[in-house]
This record gives structure tokens, C-alpha cells and sequence, in this order.
């Protein structure tokens, strides 16, 4: 949509800028050593990463990399192109969280009383949350970048939920890519958790359209065990309809916070307006909440509830309003390929 104010309008692939992507580039990020490159499959929607690349990712995220990695920045949209189109929907589904297979202390319950709404603050209520939520490390245009997931119940125990931006930007899939659940303080209390494939929508590799900004990563056991036996797995629901009680959570890196602690948002949500068919939520995360769980039926006595859309854009006009997509048939379909990987 030309000249829509507020808007700020970039070339494609990329469809905008929230607070800038540029700034992935700036002070704080590291230059890295090149890295194998990943394989796309035939399918252009799956990108196969290397056992040697496998580990060489786990070996270069040390703690003060970690620290240091630079934001990747929320996304804004160029025009009503792509999202004037209607989603693709389907029956209405859930997917029931998961226990780890050995109880992980204070993350497997929580104290709950947190406040509802909230626009922004520390979670500290515990629960399983605490533990399936973590952040996302990778390079991207030779840079450390961070953003955030979560693990969900899944038939390999081993899948991520992200943001579609987090796997691949600029047509170019991430390298060096690891989940790092629980992270706080430059620690990685459940370990570092290495990507054997990323994932994502079949319209955001092709044109990175706002509407399906969702993206996935199987990850490799690690000392032996897998993902969700370690963490546990949140729950998942497709085709829920809007204006939900839901509740987000990420890891935000840009000012005014650092990246060190978790944070939450919480509220009744509604459908965007403007340029997506996203659900939106008044909340102040910045950039490296990106990918960060959308719940609904969440539980804040035990941390848990079904992921229904991630954190994935603002509009630079609404600075303390975010958006996250609809969790149709086609993220049915991520998470089904996915799981079965």
C-alpha cells in the first residue's frame, strides 16, 4: 500500500522494518567464522544442517556470545498485498503440553498471581514455561543475532516453535543455529541445543509474508536425551479464532532490556486492522522476543498452555502494540512436518 503512514516501505524479500534490522548489524554483534552451509531440501521449506555444523554451533556459543549477540528486531509489513489475502483455516485443534521425563525443581510449578493484563514485566511466576521457553542463537549476514522459542510436544521430542524470521531472513536461512531453553545470565542450565533442520511456512520462504511468519527447528540429542524428555513440551492449538485471553513470552534484548531476563505480556487479544490478519496485543517487548510463545489456556499455577501464534511484529506507529499470526493450516502443517522429521 503506498504511502501508508506509519509504514515504513523497504524492498523485497525483506517487508519492513519495526524498529530497524539494520541495528543486527551494529554495535554489539560479532563477526563469526564462516560456517557450513545448510542444505535446502527439495521442497525450499526445510533447510538440513550438517552433523560437523551440528556441533561446531554448540562449541561457538559460549556464554560471552551469548551476551553479546545483537537482537534480531521485530518486522513491520510494506502494504495489504499479502495481507488483504484470507488465511487458509481448518477444523479447530489442540495438542496437550508435555512433562519432562524427570521433574526439573522450581520450573515444574509455579506461584502464580501474576498480574492480567500486563504490558510488560518479569515472569516470576515458575512453572514448566520456565523451562520450555528459551532463546534462539544463530548468525545471520555473518553476524551473532538472538531471538526466542519454545519446545512443544512433539512425536520426535524434538521441536522447536519460532518465528518464520528467526530460521531465514533476506532469503537466506540462519547458520549456527541453537535453542537454548531456560537461558538466563549467560547460562544455559538444560544446555545448548543444536538445529538438525529448520523449518518454516511455505509463504514466508517464498516472500516472507507477515500473515506466516512462523518457523520451526528439530534439534539433535544431546548427552543422549531428547528435547521434551529433558524440558517438557508446551501444548499447541490451531484454528482458535481471535479476541482470546492469551499470554507471550520472550526473551527482549533491545533497550530498555537486555536480553537476561524473561518477560511477560498478557491480555485479551484481538484481529489486526490494518495490514495482517495477525492477533494483537498491547505489550512493550523489543527485539529478541521475536518467536517467543503465544499461550492460550494458559495455566499460571503450572506454567503451561497451548502455544496459539508467536511474538512477530510491530507497527512503528504503535510501539506498545505487537502482533502475532494466526495459527491456520499452514502452521498445522510446520508443526506436523516438523514432528514427524
Amino acid at each position: 500500500m503506498r504511502g501508508t503512514p506509519g509504514v515504513t516501505r523497504i524492498p523485497r524479500p525483506l517487508l519492513g522494518t519495526l524498529i530497524g534490522v539494520t541495528a543486527l548489524v551494529t554495535a554489539g554483534a560479532l563477526a563469526v567464522p564462516a560456517s557450513a552451509a545448510p542444505r535446502p531440501d527439495t521442497s525450499n521449506n526445510v533447510s538440513s544442517v550438517p552433523a560437523g555444523a551440528q556441533q561446531q554451533a554448540r562449541d561457538f556459543w559460549t556464554a560471552e556470545r551469548m551476551r553479546t549477540a545483537t537482537p534480531l528486531d521485530l518486522v513491520t509489513v510494506d502494504g495489504r498485498a499479502d495481507g488483504g489475502k484470507a488465511l487458509r483455516k481448518g477444523t479447530p485443534s489442540t495438542v496437550s503440553p508435555s512433562a519432562p521425563a524427570k521433574a526439573l525443581g522450581k520450573a515444574a510449578g509455579g506461584i502464580g498471581l501474576m498480574a492480567f493484563p500486563n504490558s510488560g514485566g518479569q515472569w516470576t511466576g515458575g512453572g514448566a514455561v520456565v523451562s520450555t521457553a528459551g532463546r534462539v542463537f544463530f548468525t545471520h549476514q555473518g553476524r551473532t543475532a538472538s531471538c526466542s522459542g519454545n519446545a512443544v510436544t512433539s512425536a520426535n521430542k524434538s521441536t522447536v516453535i519460532t518465528a518464520g524470521h528467526c530460521v531465514k531472513l533476506q532469503g537466506a536461512w540462519h547458520t549456527n543455529w541453537v535453542f537454548v531453553p531456560g537461558y538466563h545470565d549467560g547460562q544455559a542450565p538444560y544446555g545448548r541445543w543444536s538445529a538438525t533442520k529448520t523449518l518454516s511456512t511455505p509463504q514466508w520462504t517464498a516472500s516472507e509474508d507477515i500473515n506466516y511468519d512462523i518457523g520451526a527447528a528439530v534439534v539433535a540429542p544431546l548427552d543422549g536425551k531428547k528435547l521434551t524428555d529433558v524440558v517438557g513440551g508446551q501444548g499447541l492449538a490451531f484454528n482458535t479464532g481471535y479476541n482470546l485471553r492469551m499470554y507471550s513470552f520472550g526473551f527482549p534484548a533491545a533497550a530498555p532490556y537486555d536480553g537476561e531476563k524473561f518477560i511477560y505480556c498478557s491480555g485479551t487479544t484481538n484481529r489486526d486492522f490494518l495490514l495482517s490478519n495477525d492477533h494483537g496485543m498491547t505489550c512493550n517487548m523489543t527485539g529478541g522476543a521475536s518467536g517467543g510463545p503465544w499461550f492460550t489456556r494458559f495455566d499460571e499455577a503450572t506454567g503451561t498452555g497451548l502455544l496459539s501464534s508467536v511474538n512477530s511484529f510491530k507497527y512503528n506507529f504503535l510501539p506498545n502494540r505487537m502482533y502475532g499470526p494466526y495459527f491456520g493450516a499452514d502452521a498445522q502443517n510446520l508443526y506436523q512436518t516438523a514432528q514427524a522429521s
